[in-house]
């Protein structure tokens, strides 16, 4: 059986901008795990203490996501009165819909 690599780190970006009319926008590109999903909860809490009536996450680019990041977006969704999620990647897509969050978090394309 193969060892598991404690000490990895996945790699994770993130991006905050606002659209025109104000909507904070939050691009995260990568891996997002228990490892540095706390990033994007420090992000995701001083964009809601604003408290943007939507808020929007571009997950094109984000390859793994895995219980810690569902949390992190949960978590938005119960902050925030519409959490959508723009162009997931196949994966994540697939982990939210098989998690049966697609009819809790709004799904662009």
């Amino acid at each position: 059986m193969a060892e598991l690599d404690r000490d990895h780190t996945a790699e994770v970006e993130i991006d905050t901008r606002y659209d025109p009319a104000g909507v904070p926008i939050v691009t995260v590109a990568g891996e997002l795990d228990v490892s540095n999903a706390a990033t994007l909860q420090a992000t995701v809490a001083s964009i809601v203490a604003k408290r943007p009536e939507r808020l929007i996450f571009s997950l094109g680019d984000l390859h793994y996501m895995d219980s810690a990041g569902i949390a992190v977006l949960l978590g938005a969704a119960d902050k925030v009165n519409a959490v959508h999620l723009r162009d997931p990647s196949p994966v994540v897509r697939r982990v939210i819909e098989l998690t049966g969050l697609a009819g809790v978090l709004s799904i662009e394309s």
